[in-house]
């Protein structure tokens, strides 16, 4: 049977190329095979699957739809000094234990400074999560971003299929209204421990764009859309 993107609710408004597809129960991955890391991630927040039905499965491990040559491996962060960072967070699948279970592929995880991972991250997920309280719908993209002419780190068995280390990371908020209003948020933030507000990471999205080469929310053509886009948020909702 073959999956069609656009039948998923969390494809509605678009998915950005990547090198394959991971359609899990509740979230898409777009997977590079060069990075060994998710590209971007895709959800349809659901406050259902956040009730803590379940505590956190911890079940790290490598995602066997992957060809071997591209998996990442639970040794590549083994004393690297790097965090697996979800892309997707585990609190917001916590209904079940497949749920949660499924936020713990590797397929999910990129290298992320402890200090960025426990810190600045996690609170930025958390106000994600509230924003569903607002809106009857929120989707959430997230993903790497790689800064050229910078030096790149890379964690893993010298010599073997090597997990490049993001410059920072981006996450990008759609909110849609029951009457159909749409509002955006993009951040970027960098791959490190920060004490500075979430607002001062505010970026248009057109930003996140060029630094990541992908299209976002490509399905929404209309100019006040576009405009949007090009348009920096000044405040949050938080």
């Amino acid at each position: 049977m073959i999956e069609i993107p656009s039948l998923r609710p969390e494809t509605r408004y678009g998915t950005p190329p990547a090198d394959q597809l991971l359609f899990n129960r509740e979230y898409v991955i777009g997977y590079s095979y060069l990075f060994r890391q998710p590209r971007w991630s895709l959800q349809l927040i659901n406050p259902a699957n956040q009730v803590a039905n379940v505590d956190r499965e911890d079940t790290f491990r490598a995602d066997l739809r992957i060809p071997d040559q591209f998996q990442s491996e639970l040794d590549d962060y083994k004393g690297s000094g790097f965090d697996r960072g979800h892309l997707v967070p585990s609190a917001d699948h916590r209904s079940t234990e497949l749920k949660n279970s499924e936020t713990f592929l590797l397929s999910n995880m990129a290298p992320q400074a402890p200090k960025f991972n426990r810190q600045i991250w996690r609170i930025l997920e958390g106000h994600v999560r509230d924003l569903s309280e607002k809106y009857v719908e929120v989707y959430a993209m997230s993903g790497p971003y790689f800064k050229v002419g910078e030096q790149i780190k890379v964690i893993g068995k010298t010599g073997e299929g090597q997990v490049v280390v993001p410059h920072g990371f981006f996450k990008s908020i759609l909110a849609e209204s029951v009457k159909g209003k749409m509002d955006l948020w993009s951040f970027m933030l960098p791959n490190e421990g920060s004490d500075k507000p979430l607002k001062d990471f505010l970026v248009s999205t057109r930003e996140v764009e060029m630094w990541t080469g992908l299209p976002l929310w490509e399905r929404l053509r209309d100019p006040s859309f576009e405009r949007k886009k090009t348009s920096q948020k000044r405040t949050t909702w938080f």
